[in-house]
């Protein structure tokens, strides 16, 4: 084999429920995985590692480290955007990950991948949509052991096919918010203030008795809501980091914009992403150039709908 290509799906956040540790374990993740957009990289043989893009060039040296292949060269064909809360990083180094694993006859799984790259490991969405897709609630990390082993993966469902995901990503505060997490997401990950274990026991129970019940049931209605809640509480807990409970007015405005127009209003990560879920391909057309125009008069940004991604990563 002298070639291979992985695509890979982007992931939306919804947030973590547990920033206490009480109980051993820290973080735990709730997300889903999206059909676009999506990367694509394609990785060959070659006599070392290279690539235009820095940051993939890295990945495939830190895989190197770990195992003993041989060079590649590294072309990012497509990808989402940086730094805007759709996990362009760990979707990169998992797929480069995997594509230097299978090129060179090792046939790693993907949690194999991650503890090589070290990506996905303090929150496992990533990893897990790129594993399987759907609905995902990862367990998070034991005390102690951060970055030395995988988040458990706690509960999977795939997300009904006629369900969208209408997201907007604004143009507003986005060099900002990169500078942020280039310069201080790790620090603040590994320093967090401690969550009450009263607001982890709320969030928790909007996992196991609302998002997971209702999502089983196909009951759009009590999921949106329960994400909506989730994201909402959980911003007040970011707020000391992000300056509000969202990351900027924009995007403060815009969740409030996708209530009574979408089943739920959050947004990913640490932004500036935002998204609401609708029930049909014709509503998600609608309520996305809806929001085109409302993204117009504030500094605008793009727009797009998508269905969700039910399954991992593929290669060839």
């Amino acid at each position: 084999m002298e070639k291979v290509t992985v695509r890979a799906p982007a992931h939306l956040h919804v947030g973590n429920f547990d920033l206490s540790g009480d109980l051993g374990r820290l973080f735990g993740t709730v997300g889903f995985a999206i059909e676009r957009p999506s990367l694509e990289i394609e990785v060959r043989k070659a006599n070392r590692i290279s690539s235009e893009d820095g940051v993939a060039e890295k990945f495939a040296r830190r895989f190197s480290e770990k195992y003993d292949v041989g060079g590649a060269e590294i072309k990012v064909e497509e990808a989402m955007p940086k730094y805007v809360g759709l996990g362009y990083h760990t979707t990169l180094a998992l797929s480069i990950g995997k594509a230097l694993s299978e090129l060179y006859g090792l046939s790693l799984s993907i949690k194999e991948v991650a503890l090589a790259v070290r990506r996905g490991l303090i929150t496992a969405l990533g990893l897990y949509a790129c594993k399987v897709g759907g609905f995902l609630v990862e367990g998070g990390f034991k005390l102690g052991r951060m970055e030395e082993i995988v988040p458990p993966l706690l509960f999977r469902r795939k997300v009904p096919e006629t369900w969208y995901f209408v997201v907007a990503v604004p143009e507003s505060s986005r060099k900002e918010i990169a500078e942020f997490r280039r310069r201080k997401e790790e620090k603040i990950l590994r320093n967090l203030e401690v969550m009450s274990r009263e607001m982890s026991a709320e969030l928790s129970r909007l996992v196991l008795l609302k998002m997971m019940p209702s999502i089983l049931e196909e009951d759009i209605d009590d999921f949106g809501g329960a994400l909506t809640s989730f994201n909402s509480k959980l911003g007040k807990v970011w707020s000391k980091y992000q300056g509000g409970s969202y990351c900027n007015e924009v995007v403060e405005h815009g969740i409030e914009f996708l209530k009574g127009r979408a089943y739920c209003a959050c947004q990913s990560s640490w932004g500036p992403t935002f998204y609401g879920i609708v029930d049909g391909k014709s509503r998600a057309v609608i309520l996305s150039k809806e929001l085109e125009s409302f993204l117009e008069g504030k500094g605008g940004g793009e727009t797009f709908y998508t269905k969700p991604r039910n399954g991992g990563l593929e290669w060839e």
